[in-house]
């Protein structure tokens, strides 16, 4: 089923420029897709039932970024890994890398699941929300939590496809399940012809099961490939994923930590404000898609090289990458200070919650550019997390290497990559 002999990356030879947006487009277009199941349970919810459940679903959405970044550890982490391998020539120990990223993303998406519905009460308790938006959200953060480890598996096999070079793959699977969910989310909510009539309960429940089908087919599709290897993983690789991944990841879940803390000072303003504050953590998100989508990207791209021992090509490649990530934390910060009124509209037409959320992105517009340095390459995020992945490599990186990764400067003499 698959082969051990060494073959070149497939990220490693061409001009770096049509080459990283080549690979980020579909990447950027897939963190957009993971973006939006909430962004569309949000909108649904809004327009067909009110401000109290689009505060139900936003502040619910706060623990489930919890989740999705958790999930989003195992993702870099073994971008990171099996894109050393394919580097190497080395397709079998990638796939059996991935079996285990797949296996242990299962298992901490079910632990991380049970979790969340063992403090669901507490979550709420401890953010202050009105009575009606707590029993809202814990209806669509319960449901939601069913399938979280299909999500958490999600992520794997999605690093499993981009990690040798392929994202359309992932892409195809992902669009194909917003646009089911766009379908299902106000048939369960509203009860339309056969459907039942779920509320909150239904916008969750379509949002994982068409994910949980994109994982179901996308385990069958990378086994015949020979992307993966369930009957024979690497668990050694799972430390290894753990430590490249955990810094981003906590970074994600410090982040949501800081929104429940302003979910709990927002709730004495009422529901319009706690709709307002979902809204505008969303439309925040829109740039932060973009930015993790290069930086996920570029992973793959650094991933590859460093395993062919072609550092001065993955230098060059987080530097352009790093542009791009800047382009687009300006466009996101001028829209935010032009048309907010536009952006937050889309949610809701209550002019309370329009008038409060185009205050707050205005306010976070200035935040933008700055974050583009947290969330990019150089901010600490996937292609650095390469260097570290192949420590207990047979190819270390080279001094010059180890200096550039910890300073983010050209090492000395290093032979520079192409820019196109």
């Amino acid at each position: 089923m698959t082969s051990t002999t060494r073959t070149p990356g497939a990220l490693t030879v061409g001009t770096l420029r049509p080459v990283i947006l080549k690979l980020a487009a579909p990447a950027v277009a897939m963190m957009a897709c993971h973006f939006c199941f909430n962004l569309i349970d949000a909108i649904w919810v809004g327009r067909l039932i009110g401000p109290a459940a689009l505060a139900a679903v936003s502040t619910a959405g706060f623990y489930v970024w919890v989740l999705l970044s958790l999930g989003e550890m195992v993702e870099v982490g073994l971008i990171a890994v099996a894109a050393r391998r394919h580097g190497e020539g080395l397709p079998e120990a990638a796939a059996r890398a991935a079996g285990a990223a797949v296996l242990y993303a299962l298992a901490a998406g079910t632990v991380v699941s049970l979790l969340g519905v063992a403090l669901t009460d507490t979550l709420f308790r401890l953010m202050s929300v009105p009575r009606e938006v707590a029993t809202l959200g814990r209806a669509y953060l319960d449901t939601w939590l069913l399938g979280g480890p299909l999500v958490f598996g999600f992520f794997a096999i999605e690093a499993t496809f981009r990690a040798s070079g392929d994202t359309r793959t992932p892409f195809l699977l992902l669009m194909a399940s917003v646009i089911l969910s766009v379908g299902l989310d106000p048939l369960l909510i509203s009860g339309v012809g056969p459907f039942p009539r779920l509320g909150v309960e239904g916008a969750a429940l379509a949002s994982v099961m068409v994910r949980g089908g994109g994982f179901l087919i996308g385990i069958g599709i990378a086994w015949r490939r020979g992307l993966i290897r369930l009957d024979a993983p690497d668990w050694r690789a799972v430390s290894t994923v753990f430590r490249v991944g955990a810094p981003l990841s906590l970074a994600g879940v410090l982040l949501s930590v800081v929104y429940m803390w302003l979910t709990r000072y927002t709730s004495r303003f009422g529901t319009a404000a706690l709709a307002a504050l979902g809204v505008g953590h969303k439309v925040e998100g829109l740039g932060f898609i973009a930015i993790s989508g290069f930086a996920l990207s570029a992973s793959a791209l650094v991933g590859q090289n460093l395993g062919a021992q072609q550092e001065g090509r993955a230098r060059q490649a987080v530097r352009i990458t790093v542009s791009y990530c800047l382009a687009v934390t300006t466009a996101t910060a001028v829209a935010f200070l032009t048309i907010p009124e536009t952006l937050v509209a889309l949610f809701t037409s209550d002019a309370a919650v329009i008038a409060d959320g185009s205050l707050y992105l205005r306010v976070i517009a200035f935040a933008q550019i700055p974050c583009s340095a947290y969330r990019s390459p150089r901010g600490g995020q996937g292609p650095l997390g390469c260097w570290a992945s192949g420590s207990r490599s047979r190819s270390r990186p080279s001094r010059a290497g180890s200096s550039w990764r910890c300073s983010g400067s050209a090492a000395p003499g290093a032979a520079p990559g192409s820019d196109g």
